[in-house]
């Protein structure tokens, strides 16, 4: 199994629907065609996708992959929320991952990010027992043995509202599991976790990225309860690459410098509000505004800095 997209600087880029506001939670806003984002990210030079909500894509493998085919596009994979500090409920999660990973291997994916919820309602976070932590790290051993059975890689993807949201969760995680982790930058920030920090001194556990920059002030407004996340977001939360306050370029360098050779997915959480933006506009532009960001972080003009190609 592989995790290394092909090589060049494009073809290490993909992007989320939920860059153009594709978002399964209730009330996160208008929902635009697959289609439409397919062919935007198409018309941006982006090499894939992730898979966005469950079914947004399509309900089996073969659909998914005819349908990101039909633009060009690969599968990276996607997300899945699963309950793990609960051991009876480990076989349901073992389950799901499965499931999910065939889908995913089935339409070329390569990566299945897991989110630690409560329950599948994403009832608020409670502090865990140090049983209930040693069935988190028991049942994440499961998930990475599941996903590699069915071909595609786990990882953990540390997320605001789950019970891996806070730097505490984070560094806990990575003392008692050998698990594998999605960097988020901007998940990171929320929960007071530095990704700069995070991608010095664990390089070696993170296979797959997802890039958000985040406006700080409306942060500081979620962690102090002032905001819930959805508002937050419909609010500009997060920003496109380099219109914020997090080191996205910084972390970036960090890890190619390590050796990461893996995906960097655009996943800048947007709610459209009101009627649709026209075509190529809107999500569009902010997409292309984070492309031409990275662009200048791991490909200047001059040969200062070249893109690593995969291994």
């Amino acid at each position: 199994m592989s995790n290394a997209p092909e090589a060049g600087f494009l073809g290490r880029v993909a992007a989320g629907p939920i860059s153009w506001g594709v978002c399964e939670v209730p009330g996160w806003g208008l929902q635009l065609d697959p289609d439409r984002v397919l062919g935007e990210m198409h018309d941006l030079g982006l090499a894939a996708t992730e898979s966005g909500p469950e079914g947004y894509l399509g309900s089996d493998g073969k659909t998914v992959r005819r349908r990101v085919d039909a633009h060009h596009l690969r599968l990276v994979g996607g997300f899945l929320p699963v309950v793990l500090h609960d051991r009876e409920r480990h076989a349901t999660s073992v389950a799901r991952v499965h499931e999910t990973a065939r889908l995913f291997a089935e339409a070329g994916g390569e990566v299945l990010c897991s989110a630690v919820v409560v329950d599948y309602d994403w009832s608020p976070r409670i502090e865990l027992s140090d049983a209930q932590w040693a069935d988190v790290a028991h049942g994440l051993e499961l998930l990475d043995r599941a996903a590699e059975e069915e071909g595609v890689l786990h990882v953990l993807h540390p997320h605001w509202g789950t019970l891996v949201e806070r730097d505490a969760d984070v560094q806990r995680v990575l003392e008692i599991s050998d698990v594998e982790l999605c960097l988020d930058t901007g998940h990171l920030t929320l929960g007071g976790c530095d990704p700069l920090e995070l991608a010095r001194t664990h390089a070696a556990r993170v296979r797959h990225v997802h890039l958000k920059d985040v406006d700080e002030e409306i942060a500081a407004q979620l962690r102090g309860g002032e905001l819930e996340l959805v508002p937050a977001v419909q609010k500009g939360l997060f920003r496109a690459l380099g219109a914020g306050d997090v080191a996205v370029g910084d972390v970036v360098t960090e890890l190619e410098d390590a050796g990461y050779a893996g995906w960097y997915v655009l996943e800048q959480d947007t709610a459209i509000l009101g009627a649709p933006p026209e075509p190529r506009s809107g999500p569009f532009v902010d997409v292309r505004r984070s492309i031409d960001f990275l662009t200048g972080v791991l490909a200047t003009e001059g040969g200062d800095r070249r893109p690593r190609s995969a291994a």
